[in-house]
């Protein structure tokens, strides 16, 4: 008579990887050619007469303060050419440009900020 074993299923915890720690770290935010990483400046929310501005009727600022900046772009004979701002300048840029950064992904929740071209900023505030 012969006797039947049964094998034993493997553990399945073994094959998974460690879980992260729940722990929430700002990424950095490197800007690459001529791009520019913008902290967008805040807008008043209440008007000198004491009107209030809800977020969703305020107009995005076209200021801000730059956070980060790229290497600069290449030019035609392969020099790179270096970006005329630095970083903690404030500039003036155009209305409709940029990339927006989404909330959470560099910085604190509550602050805005994008990724323009050099040529996107119109202005350095003195």
């Amino acid at each position: 008579m012969a006797t039947a074993t049964k094998a034993k299923p493997k553990s399945k915890t073994a094959a998974r990887p460690a879980p992260r720690p729940a722990t929430k770290s700002a990424s950095k935010l490197v800007p690459l050619g001529d791009r520019i990483v913008v902290k967008q400046s805040r807008q008043e929310e209440v008007r000198a007469s004491g009107l209030v501005i809800p977020d969703t009727a305020r107009e995005k600022p076209q200021m801000g303060e730059v956070i980060a900046v790229g290497p600069g772009r290449i030019d035609d004979n392969g020099k790179r050419v270096p970006i005329d701002v630095k970083t903690g300048d404030r500039v003036l840029y155009a209305k409709y440009s940029g990339q927006e950064v989404p909330r959470g992904v560099y910085g604190s929740d509550d602050d805005e900020y994008m990724i323009l071209k050099e040529n996107d900023i119109l202005a350095k505030l003195a």
